[in-house]
């Protein structure tokens, strides 16, 4: 009797053990809570600390309070003047009614879906109104604004505060890419070719002007040498008339020992002359004026 009695408390402690724990719930501070009393929601628990419900009938949905980061796939975007991008996206967002985002979403990964297709209609209808130039100016901070109050716009009707809208990175498309880079590639290479042949030109300039004016410097310089020569032998001429006439004898004597050197000094030379030819006058006697 005694251990029926014991098994029948230690029974009835389990069950009121189990009934007390199922009653009792912790919301955490980065947490908020929804009461779900079959699959209605009872009320809304945003005080963190440890709160009761009915055991087995209600149950409790845990959403975060903190900002919650999205990152959407990147999507090709239509602009204004129809050319095509390929924008990365990043948002941050807080969901302030749980209630609402409950009815509406139920699950985060459902926000997150929900927002993903917000953010890509946002994008489509902002960027379609502008073109590449203005999105690449310092504009592109008032663009990012307007998506994001669109975006929060549509994301109040699940309880969904949108904190901001960024893009991460902008590119063309891979195709478009090729064909920029394609084009690019020509434009240098046309410039480059331009430029080799300016340079060219100007090498050809520069060396014709050098050519001439080197012909004028040579032909300068030897005009001034000529004219330097010219004088020099006027000078040695009259040097030579005016030593001549101090002394004709000398002179004489001395222009026929040149001739003597001349003509008798080159190895292999033969003369047939008459030693009383006036060449050799100066081989039988002196002038007067040596003696």
């Amino acid at each position: 009797m005694k251990s029926r009695i014991k098994i029948v408390s230690l029974t009835l402690l389990a069950v009121v053990l189990i009934v007390l724990l199922d009653s009792l719930y912790i919301v955490p501070q980065t947490r908020q809570a929804i009461v779900i009393q079959f699959g209605e929601p009872k009320r809304v628990v945003q005080e963190p600390g440890l709160h009761v419900k009915v055991p087995f009938i209600q149950r409790v949905v845990m959403y975060d309070n903190r900002l919650l980061s999205l990152d959407p796939p990147a999507q090709e975007v239509p602009l204004g003047d129809k050319k095509r991008i390929v924008v990365d996206t990043f948002s941050r967002f807080r969901i302030v009614d749980p209630l609402l985002f409950y009815q509406a979403l139920q699950t985060e990964e459902n926000a997150h879906s929900r927002l993903s297709d917000a953010i890509a209609s946002s994008l489509r209808d902002v960027l379609g109104q502008h073109d590449m130039k203005t999105i690449l100016s310092p504009k592109r901070t008032e663009i990012m604004a307007q998506i994001r109050d669109e975006v929060n716009s549509k994301a109040k009707a699940f309880g969904v505060n949108v904190i901001d809208v960024r893009i991460r990175r902008a590119d063309l498309p891979e195709e478009t890419s090729q064909a920029v880079y394609a084009r690019m590639r020509s434009e240098r290479e046309r410039e480059a070719k331009e430029f080799r042949a300016e340079g060219q030109q100007m090498n050809q300039k520069i060396k014709a002007e050098a050519d001439r004016d080197r012909v004028k410097i040579l032909a300068q310089a030897q005009k001034e040498a000529q004219v330097i020569r010219g004088q020099g032998d006027k000078e040695a001429a009259r040097i030579w008339a005016e030593a001549s006439s101090k002394d004709k004898e000398f002179y004489a004597f001395y222009r026929s020992l040149e001739a003597y050197r001349n003509s008798m000094g080159a190895e292999g030379t033969s003369m047939v002359l008459s030693p009383e030819s006036d060449f050799f006058r100066f081989f039988g006697k002196l002038p007067r004026s040596a003696k």
